[in-house]
């Protein structure tokens, strides 16, 4: 079971949780998991052969001013060419991000991996983890403390670097994020009908 992480990461940020997704994926058995960032995705780069052979991609990418990164936004764009063919259709995706607001208008950047997924003809996964920190018993050490539920979101203080936010409950929201994804890759692909003789 082949997973892609694909990311953008302006300030190493968004790279840590896209790490820490890659763990939660690993913890699946016969998950084979890569990290590609669009950095190394120019046209005709070699890294786009492993994003065709995926049977996932995990897209990543901070929210800059209520969207996705302008670099991930290219690579988005770039893919137009697999679009033309349903190249991807079938493929299981999914999506995160992270911005220095508690909310920060993320959800529009999730919005945007969820509907780029979905014109490519994937099979989009979502968070299903709770809301935490959401009644007088919670904490910001609950999983998914941000409340999101179409895909993983987190957040990152603005005046400190990736080696100290995001803060471990969204690090670890994460990984159970990367786990889901394999999971439900695994189970896609073990139930989904064989296909047709050519």
């Amino acid at each position: 079971m082949r997973v892609c992480i694909v990311f953008h990461s302006g300030y190493g940020h968004t790279k840590r949780v896209a790490e820490c997704v890659r763990a939660g994926v690993a913890r699946v058995p016969d998950a084979h998991v890569e990290l590609i960032p669009v950095d190394e995705l120019a046209p005709n780069a070699p890294r786009w052969a492993q994003l065709d052979a995926a049977d996932a991609i995990i897209f990543g990418a901070p929210t800059y001013m209520g969207s996705v990164s302008s670099d991930m936004k290219r690579f988005m764009e770039s893919t137009s060419s697999r679009w033309m063919t349903l190249a991807w259709a079938d493929k299981i995706a999914a999506g995160f991000t992270n911005s220095g607001s508690q909310e920060g208008d993320k959800h529009n950047t999730l919005v945007s991996f969820a509907t780029l997924s979905a014109q490519h003809g994937m099979v989009w996964i979502n968070l299903n983890v709770p809301p935490g920190n959401n009644n007088s018993r919670g904490s910001v050490e609950d999983l998914n403390r941000l409340g999101a539920s179409l895909g993983l979101m987190t957040q990152s203080n603005i005046d400190q670097g990736p080696d100290v936010v995001p803060p471990p409950s969204d690090l670890r929201t994460a990984e159970v994020f990367g786990e889901r994804v394999a999971r439900c890759t695994h189970r896609w692909l073990i139930g989904r009908a064989p296909s047709s003789p050519a």
